[in-house]
């Protein structure tokens, strides 16, 4: 029996400007119609037995469910780690989640945000580790490396199994330099490090206990008390967060002695970079990959995603061209992995582009900041039907409330009143209040706060649906 751990972290920095920490790849719509978090649970219709379990930031849960919800797929359960402890720890939470409901499956843990162009080997490939895991085997998945990557680690093979399924490990290695890469290419003993990993439940749960005793005790003691509300799965913050914070590779498979590696050749990308997903992306006869409004001239080579507006080039070549509302990257595609400088800077200096977007989504829809000033802030608010923000209240701001489409319920103090296009309200400082769309199409309204102070964080919540109190 398989069950699909689906790892859907991510500080959304490589893929900066249309990733942010609050919407990183796997919610980014690159290749296809579907975003990879949707296109890797897709994957698994054929070979999974049960509903993938996915494990999440708790600040990402909601884009999380909303891609499940719009892509008509099923979960088993919705992980939400309190902090970020890297892969060992989030696939130990997954094996002892497993185990309590009375089996013991076999684990196939993979990350969300990489591309897998050939389903069919992917596929394959799991089908013929299968009897390994099933034989209490830590398999992890060698990609049959293309070229002399130097940004991927590397596995190198040991003596083929009796089985011939697959391979002894004889080491992991770090990224190389390119000459190290050619000469690992060269030996045909070395594949890429995927980062995807097959076991049963109890397997890794004993050799976790047995090299890494401080995760386990960790993860374990997070687990007494779990919260369930919907999909989502809560554990206890503070005992996750004394855990040690390590991968799978260092934590276990270095150390084991019954890993093995099964190669996989099946078009696999971690998209790691622009360069990375201009390489895997169909190009015209210039070599060119343009996403959304583009019109170039005596351009070679180069990568342009068009979020909004109308992008133009001229005499490029070897670019990456990145627009959103509030951002617009350019860069040589040699050195755009620079592009997590860029994100540090942002952090550094306090501002907003490297968390969010200027368009925020939220459980009861989204929002779009479309202007700002010192003492004002203009958005464009949209509210799925049937649903409602919290009842809440600001210490510093006030808003008016100006529905364009649809129908607003709004509650203002001590009244309840019905809006519908082209009405206002007025909410002044310090009155509770709530927002509803108690309609059947989504509600359009504009918003404008003014005040001294109008950051996210002054709001009081009394009342959320969503367990945001």
């Amino acid at each position: 029996m398989i069950l699909p751990i689906i790892m859907a972290g991510g500080s959304g920095s490589r893929l900066w400007p249309l990733s942010r920490q609050q919407f990183p790849k796997q919610f980014l719509t690159l290749l296809g119609e579907r975003s990879m978090l949707q296109t890797t649970a897709n994957r698994l219709a054929g070979i999974a037995h049960k509903p993938a379990l996915v494990i999440c930031n708790e600040d990402h849960r909601f884009s999380v469910a909303e891609q499940f919800r719009l892509n008509g797929i099923v979960n088993s359960g919705i992980v939400l780690e309190p902090v970020g402890r890297n892969t060992a720890p989030a696939i130990a939470l997954a094996a002892m989640l497993a185990l309590r409901s009375g089996d013991d499956p076999v684990m196939l843990v993979l990350a969300a945000d990489h591309v897998i162009k050939n389903e069919a080997a992917f596929c394959d490939a799991v089908t013929k580790a299968m009897p390994l895991a099933e034989q209490d085997k830590l398999v992890t998945f060698g990609i049959v490396p293309t070229a002399p990557e130097t940004g991927y680690g590397y596995i190198q093979r040991g003596d083929a199994l009796a089985s011939e399924l697959g391979f002894s490990i004889a080491q992991f290695v770090e990224k190389p330099n390119f000459a190290t890469a050619q000469d690992y290419i060269a030996t045909g003993q070395y594949y890429w490090n995927s980062g995807m990993f097959m076991f049963k439940a109890s397997t890794y749960l004993n050799e976790l206990k047995l090299h890494s005793p401080a995760i386990f005790a960790a993860c374990e003691a997070s687990l007494v008390e779990v919260f369930k509300d919907a999909d989502f799965i809560r554990i206890n913050k503070a005992a996750f967060e004394a855990c040690p914070d390590d991968s799978i590779d260092y934590a276990v498979m270095e150390k084991t002695q019954h890993g093995v590696v099964v190669p996989m050749d099946c078009g696999w990308s971690d998209v790691g970079s622009w360069s990375a997903l201009w390489e895997i992306d169909d190009k015209d006869e210039q070599g060119n990959v343009f996403k959304g409004d583009v019109i170039g001239i005596n351009t070679r080579n180069t990568y342009v995603n068009a979020s909004e507006k109308l992008v133009t080039t001229i005499g490029l070549d070897d670019i990456v061209v990145v627009e959103t509302k509030d951002a617009i990257l350019v860069a040589k595609q040699s050195e755009v992995q620079q592009v997590k400088q860029v994100v540090e800077q942002l952090k550094a200096e306090q501002r907003s582009e490297w968390q969010h977007h200027r368009e925020v989504y939220r459980p009861w829809g989204k929002y779009d900041s479309i202007d700002n000033g010192g003492r004002f802030q203009v958005k464009r608010i949209t509210v799925k039907p049937g649903a409602k923000l919290s009842v809440q209240m600001h210490h510093h701001r006030a808003e008016h409330w100006i529905v364009v489409s649809g129908t607003a319920k709004v509650t203002n103090g001590d009244k309840d009143i019905l809006l519908t296009e082209n009405q206002s309200t007025y909410i002044p400082v310090g009155v509770v209040h709530a927002l509803e769309n108690p309609g059947k199409v989504p509600l359009e309204l504009i918003e404008v706060q003014s005040g001294s102070y109008l950051g996210e964080d002054d709001i009081v919540r009394f009342e959320d649906r969503y367990g945001r109190n």
